[in-house]
Order: C-alpha cells, then sequence, then structure tokens
C-alpha cells in the first residue's frame, strides 16, 4: 500500500529516490550547460556538445553523462524544456543568486525527497532558532521515510547514510547551509529574492493555478514563505508594477500585467 500524504496516496513520482548521487546542486555547470543548450537538444544532443565545447576539462565523458542525463535533465528538459528556457531567457538579466535560486526551486522539484527534507527538516530548526542541521538530522529523515514506505526500495543502511549526506551538501550548494564542521553544517540566512517571487508568482499562474492557489502551492514552502508571506511578496511586487492585489478576508485576486513569462523576462531584465 502507498502512504498516505495530505489524505492522499503518494504517487510514483512522488516517491523518493537516489538520483541527487548524480550531481548535488550543480550550479556552475548548470549555467555552462545552459549556455550550451538549444531548443530542440535532447539530453545526447546536449552531450555531445558539452562533449565537443572542452568546458568541462576536469569531468570524465561518464561523469559529464551522469550530470547531464541523470540531473540536469530531469531538472530542466522537462515540459518541453520549460525550465531550462526560462532560465536562459533570464540568465543575462538575474544576478548569480537569484539563478541559484531558481535552480534549487527545479531541483526540488525533480527530487523530492530534497524538497521535503527542506520543508520538513530545515525551515522547522530554522524557525525554531537552530543554528545547524546534523548528519544524524538527515539520517533520521532519510530512516523515516523508507519506514514508512515513502523510497522506492527498502534502502539499505549504506544508502541511507550516503544519501544522507547528499542531502546536506545539496543545501550547501544551494546556500541553505555552511560547510561541514564535524557532523553538521551551521544554518545560513536563506531568503527568496523578489525577482524570484516575481518568476515562480507568474510560472505558477501561467500553469494554470488560481490566484488563491498561487498563494498556496508547495514551492513557496521550499523558500520558508506560508500563504500569507506570499501574499506580502505579492503586494511588495505590486508596488513595482507588475501586478495589482486585491484581498478580502480569504480570498485574493490578481491582476497579471504579463501575458508570458518572455514579456517578464524582458521587464526583469531591463532592471
Amino acid at each position: 500500500m502507498l502512504p498516505i500524504l495530505l489524505g492522499r496516496a503518494m504517487t510514483a513520482a512522488e516517491k523518493y529516490t537516489t538520483q541527487l548521487q548524480a550531481g548535488l546542486g550543480l550550479v556552475p555547470e548548470t549555467i555552462k550547460l545552459l549556455d550550451l543548450w538549444e531548443p530542440g537538444m535532447s539530453g545526447q544532443d546536449l552531450l555531445r556538445a558539452a562533449l565537443a565545447s572542452g568546458e568541462f576539462p576536469t569531468l570524465a565523458a561518464r561523469r559529464l553523462r551522469n550530470v547531464i542525463i541523470e540531473a540536469f535533465c530531469p531538472r530542466y528538459l522537462i515540459d518541453g524544456a520549460a525550465p531550462a528556457r526560462l532560465l536562459q531567457r533570464l540568465s543575462e538579466g538575474l544576478p548569480r543568486d537569484e539563478l541559484r535560486a531558481l535552480c534549487f526551486l527545479f531541483t526540488c522539484r525533480a527530487n523530492p525527497i530534497l524538497g521535503d527534507f527542506v520543508r520538513q527538516v530545515y525551515w522547522p530548526r530554522y524557525s525554531g532558532g537552530g543554528t545547524s542541521v546534523s548528519r544524524e538530522d538527515s539520517v533520521s529523515f532519510i530512516s523515516s521515510a523508507v519506514s514508512e514506505g515513502r523510497t522506492t526500495t527498502r534502502w539499505s543502511e549504506t544508502t541511507v547514510i550516503r544519501v544522507a549526506r547528499y542531502l546536506l551538501g545539496a543545501c550547501a550548494d544551494f546556500g541553505l547551509l555552511g560547510p561541514m564542521t564535524g557532523d553538521a553544517r551551521p544554518i545560513l540566512t536563506f531568503r527568496l529574492p523578489l525577482n524570484v517571487a516575481a518568476v515562480l508568482a507568474h510560472e505558477l499562474h501561467f500553469k494554470g493555478l488560481g490566484d488563491n492557489a498561487v498563494l498556496r502551492s508547495p514551492d513557496w514552502e521550499l523558500f520558508g514563505l506560508e500563504a500569507e508571506d506570499v501574499l506580502a511578496e505579492l503586494k511588495r511586487l505590486a508596488l513595482r508594477g507588475g501586478l495589482i492585489v486585491q484581498s478580502a478576508g480569504a480570498v485574493t485576486q490578481v491582476a497579471w500585467r504579463y501575458k508570458s513569462m518572455d514579456e517578464l523576462a524582458h521587464d526583469l531584465a531591463q532592471r
């Protein structure tokens, strides 16, 4: 029987895998690959272009293949390569830390184990005044997931320990945690940049979510935000003229100025 999450069965796509072992944050590699990628390219096409480019001299061909096929493709070449196309449009207009935040978002979507770890371990520790997240915290999180049937198979102790290390390493790559000290990594200040809030809100809107559903998307929880926090972010965006927000009680209505992600990306590049 599949475990029950929020009153429903966990789908196969939501089950935890070991896919993070193909690469953690991979932010520098992702930016290089986005420079090489062209619309219509498959993962294999990109691999051939990357091997010919000379941009990855320290990566063996097999390792580069794993990075592209097992990490880059599931994160950025899904949904008609919408994430890759979006990041390409934004790459010249957004600073590196904001691109990293978007890479974090797409990586968590592709790897539910990372997203849930951030929501269930990192942010509760952060909001509770904790100063670090330990290897034991990560192992405990994964061990519970294995016991609850949330992994694709029943992982061995060795696999649990290995994936626990990947989770902490990925959080460090994306700026949530600092360098390992002893058995723990210090918690770093991690905030959602306003430009990234604009991108996420509009991306959810263009996916067809209603205004209240946009506020309640679990994607915001990756940045430590609840619905009322998201509403505050949208009101900040409204001050820049990108949208108009009206809120009364539990109902929020948004007038969206941009008609496409291209329009938003163009505007952000001009700021």
